[in-house]
């Protein structure tokens, strides 16, 4: 007798069929003999996840994940520079296992692999990676569905500022490279779509129109700070185009330090609620103190990208933000680059109270270094309380060091020549010629 379970298509949709059992010998009509249909019990059900509108409309805590381009480069998958995610082809159990390592520290959302990962960021700059954007979204949206099977996670689709914006494309032609990405995600069902990194609100309202058209939920953030977008759009008015223009969900991504991008995120609130529209929020902010920063965030400080790690905030520093975030209204909380797993664990387990349980991962953890308390070092067991680490003022071991750095501002955006991108790669003249402005910036 042959076994096989009922199509989603099945006209029987309304019953959780379990099983058809194939009886030619029966002697009923073949329509009717084709199959007898057993009920699966409801307590056999795997449980239906609630998706991202439901769990934040309930006021749940929705715990994002962390920075999968600066912690993949640090490993060796990603290179610096195009800082693009083919890794999901060529590299899939380091994008897997990194997936499972945010998921198990408290994770609810696994955000496809697709940073940068538009044909024409793909090409740009003698990039020849011999890898169309459809493979790599593709290959990235089965990582992040395969590992949020494995615990109770969504997927969110990604896309993200361009090449063509920054080059002056038309909007047509921003949205038509956006409808490619989009297309994937479509066609691979995750189950909502966030447009994030975006300097300038114009681009990303652009990504909202497209993303919108696909039905799912859209969640929308920018790399901006209290000042507003590199137009010098305000916060609250760049989250009131956003609201607008369709995103259920609008906040902050990356370029500036957990606090700062609370307090934008908390400037967009306030825009929101003044014009008579609502919204939910959230913050993904790097894991590195940027108090020295202007309004292009830290890529113009001199230690970006390789030497941002005495900027590192502790996990006791993430503590606070999520309570901050927490206290400021802000309901879908994660990280961007710089946040590792353990970074996104103490988001969790501030915020432990208020979602009802802890992450697997705090199994390995005690609070506020409990665990510390089994320490053969007396001195070391004597820092086994929340006092102390709250108190601390960590030193950074370089005496020379200042502890502030005098950001570059060239002032260029979209539009400005040198700004302008190009297939072919960067030539000796072309840097020769930055080179040389360096110094006078």
């Amino acid at each position: 007798m042959e076994m096989t379970s009922v199509p989603p298509s099945s006209s029987f949709n309304n019953i959780n069929w379990h099983l058809v059992q194939f009886c030619p010998d029966s002697g009923l009509e073949p329509a009717v003999a084709k199959c007898f249909v057993l009920p699966l019990k409801q307590e056999d059900m795997p449980p239906v996840k609630k998706g991202i509108l439901e769990r934040l409309n309930a006021g749940e805590v929705v715990i994002g994940d962390g920075g999968f381009v600066f912690a993949l480069e640090k490993r060796g998958y990603v290179k610096a520079g195009p800082w693009t995610p083919e890794a999901s082809v060529t590299h899939p159990e380091a994008v897997r296992q990194l997936h499972r390592e945010f998921l198990r520290s408290g994770s609810n959302v696994m955000q496809t692999f697709t940073f940068y990962a538009s044909d024409d960021k793909l090409e740009n700059r003698g990039n020849d990676l011999r890898l169309s954007g459809q493979q790599i979204n593709e290959a990235a949206c089965d990582l992040a569905r395969e590992v949020a099977n494995e615990g109770d996670a969504l997927v969110a689709g990604g896309v993200s500022q361009t090449p063509s914006y920054l080059s002056c494309k038309s909007e047509d032609e921003v949205k038509a490279t956006f409808k490619k990405q989009i297309d994937v995600f479509v066609k691979k069902d995750v189950d909502f779509l966030i447009a994030e990194y975006f300097e300038h609100v114009e681009e990303a309202e652009w990504a909202v129109h497209v993303l919108k058209s696909t039905g799912k939920p859209v969640a929308a953030t920018l790399c901006i700070g209290p000042d507003g977008d590199l137009n010098s759009v305000s916060p609250g008015d760049c989250a009131v185009r956003l609201v607008k223009a369709g995103a259920q969900i609008v906040g902050v991504n990356c370029h500036f330090d957990p606090m700062t991008c609370v307090k934008t995120v908390e400037l967009m609130k306030e825009g929101v609620e003044r014009a008579g529209l609502k919204a939910h929020f959230m913050v993904q902010p790097l894991a590195y103190h940027t108090p020295d920063c202007n309004c292009q965030g830290f890529i113009d400080l001199p230690e970006f990208p390789f030497a941002l790690e005495p900027r590192i905030l502790t996990r006791w520093d993430m503590q606070q933000y999520a309570r901050a975030a927490y206290n400021a209204g802000i309901r879908y909380i994660g990280g961007c680059c710089g946040f590792e797993p353990y970074h996104i664990r103490a988001v969790a387990e501030e915020l432990a109270s208020e979602r009802g349980l802890l992450p697997a991962a705090s199994e390995k953890h005690g609070m506020w270094g409990s665990g510390l308390d089994m320490h053969t070092k007396p001195w070391v067991r004597a820092r086994a309380r929340r006092d102390y680490w709250e108190k601390l003022k960590p030193a950074s071991g370089r005496p020379l060091c200042p502890s502030m750095s005098c950001p570059d501002s060239w002032g260029v955006t979209k539009g400005h020549a040198d700004l302008m991108q190009q297939k072919e790669a960067t030539t000796e003249e072309q840097l020769k010629q930055l080179f040389q402005k360096a110094p006078a910036k």
